[in-house]
């Protein structure tokens, strides 16, 4: 549930043009992508039951995403088309070396909210994860995560604004409904204001979180909870692009929880999901499934 977002992405890009140049590139792809969106797609093709909910525009941006997150299994019937707002949409510059700066538009993302939801439809799963509660809000997120835990659904998020006090005050109220968090690096030092990331994500445990479960880029990932601490080492592969490593880290670590694995071995499977998916150019990279993933953890 929450942000949905169509990505165009172009490589490589070692500078933007001046003026009215132009330049020839390798690639340019759209995909389906967003902290809810991407992570869905990438639990589908995990072998996962998915359904999306949120919204996007009305718009043929809007099309194209219902259908790329189709094409990957995904249940988009819980999407909400607005008349009044495009869809989400963001073009990616990819740099030779995989990472990329971005441009975004919000879009419908951010008009949807508790009011929205439909528990009749969700009150089935087993597992809600909120890609993006700092689009609606603290309290709002809080709303529907609390609602989901009522009805015995483990509850999640992932955030995509960066780490600093603002944006951490206006989701915390979203803090004590969430079983799992899953940041960067950046964003628990950022919203922790400490140095140290196990501490950092102490920090968050002491403002409710249940457990944290932090990536690290190249250096893999680490998960703190109130029963310890586990540190799990990246896979090296040769990285294409870094667009969605984030969102499939957390489609793995939730995938292997419902399949009833620690939490250090749904970590491993998070990492081998985003090495999987960094091979290749956009979130959806790579023909891949749970055995392929799971072949490449050992």
């Amino acid at each position: 549930m929450g942000v949905h977002v169509l990505d165009v992405l172009v490589r490589p890009v070692e500078a933007i043009p001046e003026g009215q140049g132009g330049q020839l590139v390798e690639q340019i792809k759209m995909t389906a992508a967003g902290s809810a969106g991407g992570a869905a797609l990438v639990l589908s093709k995990l072998g996962a039951q998915v359904r999306s909910a949120g919204a996007v525009g009305t718009d043929a941006a809007g099309d194209m995403l219902l259908a790329l997150l189709e094409r990957d299994g995904v249940d988009t019937s819980l999407l909400l088309r607005r008349d009044e707002a495009q869809t989400s949409a963001s073009v990616l510059p990819i740099r030779p070396d995989g990472s990329r700066p971005a441009f975004h538009v919000v879009g419908a993302n951010a008009t949807y909210g508790p009011d929205d939801v439909d528990w009749d439809a969700i009150g089935d799963a087993t597992h809600l994860h909120l890609g993006g509660p700092e689009f609606m809000g603290g309290e709002a997120a809080a709303t529907i995560l609390s609602a989901a835990r009522e009805r015995g659904i483990t509850t999640s998020a992932d955030i995509l604004a960066p780490g600093d006090s603002g944006i951490v005050d206006w989701i915390a109220p979203a803090f004590e409904h969430l079983d799992y968090l899953l940041p960067n690096d950046e964003q628990v030092l950022g919203f922790s204001g400490e140095s140290d990331l196990v501490a950092g994500a102490r920090a968050l445990l002491d403002r409710g979180v249940g457990c944290v479960a932090a990536t690290r880029g190249a250096d893999g990932a680490v998960v703190v909870g109130a029963d310890g601490v586990e540190e799990v080492p990246a896979f090296q592969v040769d990285v294409v692009d870094t667009t969605g490593c984030g969102d499939a880290f957390s489609a793995g670590f939730l995938r292997g929880l419902s399949l009833g694995r620690s939490r250090r071995d749904a970590a491993v499977l998070g990492c081998a999901a985003a090495a999987l998916v960094a091979q290749g150019l956009g979130s959806d990279y790579g023909e891949f499934d749970l055995a392929a993933a799971d072949s490449l953890s050992g």
